[in-house]
């Protein structure tokens, strides 16, 4: 698609649009001289140059990637109005689209009821997540593995209740063994189970924990906002298949959190919050006389803890839903080519004298190490430092990395000819969520080896 095209047929949408409701004259205190804003632009995107090549599959480094040019183009155009989807009358139509892409959402998982809404981030959906759970458990805590994100522990303390840190097994995933022992002190009333962890990608056992639930009263809080796209490829037949215990399990769950932001080919900030009992909504209820005023209908801000929302976030989401939807044969076309290439590369790396593999890749984030002589921690941590300042500092051959630092225990245990002289080191980590990143394995694994060997 031709994105200029595009960009400026949704600027003169805008013009049209506008036009509709007659002239007026813009206020003299808006006024940007040409020349002055020439100057500030070529500053302004001169700076812009400080950043990594975030579109280009070199970078195998974090959770980043550029929007789709659809999401673009029906982000701009909903920008240039600018509703606000805090209520209907802010934004009636980008409102109604967020209805269906949340419905969409709520689909992909297998929910046949939800309430749900778009937030500006995974954190503040997680939040309204355990903001509900506090509400219907109130005096108890809210348990997530040690391999959570850091969100859950620091919302906890906002919300005011006692967190539980749950042991990982060997896989990084959240030892229901050790779970249950919590449960039975009667302290907890959610758990927090992970799909698609930030730093491994793990997917913990939802299936097996439903059990747990059911036992000990409890509700379970699915963590997808990384991982929760991959959904659609539960079951598929083929190398870039997953498992599908874990994931049609998330349909039985509480609560949801997914951000569109990472596979959902967004820009940020777009996460969304999804609960199977539509009741909850009850625990949002407030009186504002000066908003809630052009419908009876419900309102997003009704349902929210956030006030103001960009509708503009919406509209991208939907548009983009519109040629890419949330199935097997859409986005889970590009989600396949980013799982296969993760695959392909951890078989490239087992087979290396340069490079091993830490932990075969659950969703599409590789991790591994260079080899060392001798094998100690000391050495690989050392390693793993000079080859991410080697690979990002080049500025002929550029390859954009990331480490993750594990504990001593942690990587003996996988790795038991590894030895333990300090109490962990840096590993290597590459995020492969660029559909493109298939077709440019090889040439990353050739890099990383030649910098490796140096």
């Amino acid at each position: 698609m031709d994105l200029r095209f595009w960009l400026d047929e949704a600027v003169a949408f805008n013009d049209d649009w506008a036009s509709g409701f007659g002239p007026f004259s813009r206020h003299p205190s808006l006024r940007v001289d040409e020349a002055r804003f020439a100057t500030a632009f070529a500053t302004f995107s001169e700076r812009l140059k400080d950043n990594y090549p975030f579109f280009h599959p070199r970078y195998a480094g974090q959770m980043l990637k550029p929007p789709h040019p659809v999401a673009v183009v029906g982000y701009l155009a909903a920008m240039l109005i600018n509703p606000n989807n805090h209520a209907l009358d802010g934004g009636p139509a980008t409102a109604q689209m967020e209805r269906e892409a949340v419905e969409q959402l709520a689909a992909m998982f297998g929910y046949d009821t939800h309430l749900g809404h778009l937030t500006t981030s995974g954190t503040i959906a997680n939040l309204e997540a355990l903001f509900v759970a506090r509400e219907l458990h109130p005096g108890k805590g809210v348990a997530y593995s040690t391999e959570a994100h850091y969100t859950h522990g620091r919302m906890c303390g906002v919300l005011g209740v006692e967190g539980h840190p749950v042991r990982v097994d060997d896989r990084g995933a959240m030892d229901l063994d050790a779970l249950e022992q919590l449960l039975r002190t009667g302290r907890v009333g959610t758990v927090v189970l992970t799909a698609g962890t930030t730093a491994l990608g793990v997917v913990e056992p939802i299936h097996e924990a439903l059990a747990l639930r059911e036992r000990y009263g409890v509700r379970i809080h699915i963590d997808a906002a990384y991982g929760g796209f991959f959904t659609l490829l539960a079951g598929v037949d083929g190398p870039e298949g997953l498992p599908e215990a874990p994931w049609r399990a998330i349909a039985q769950c509480d609560s949801i959190v997914v951000d569109p932001h990472k596979h959902g080919l967004q820009p940020y900030g777009c996460g969304a919050i999804l609960f199977r009992d539509p009741s909850v909504g009850r625990f949002y209820l407030h009186d504002s006389p000066y908003t809630y005023f052009t419908s009876e209908e419900l309102h997003l801000g009704e349902i929210s803890l956030e006030c103001s929302r960009a509708g503009a976030a919406a509209a991208a989401l939907w548009l983009t839903f519109q040629l890419l939807p949330p199935t097997r044969d859409g986005l889970g076309q590009a989600l396949a080519a980013g799982r296969r290439a993760a695959m392909s590369w951890a078989e490239l790396i087992e087979e290396s004298e340069y490079l091993e593999l830490y932990q075969t890749p659950e969703l599409d984030i590789v991790s591994y190490f260079p080899s060392t002589d001798p094998r100690t921690l000391s050495r690989i941590d050392e390693a793993s430092a000079r080859i991410l300042h080697a690979g990002m500092t080049d500025t002929k051959d550029p390859v954009f990395l990331s480490t993750l630092r594990i504990r001593a225990d942690r990587l003996t245990a996988r790795h038991p000819k590894l030895t333990a002289d300090i109490d962990g080191a840096r590993i290597l980590r590459s995020v492969l969520m660029k559909p493109e990143s298939e077709d440019y394995v090889d040439r990353l694994h050739r890099r990383l080896e030649q910098l490796a060997r140096a």
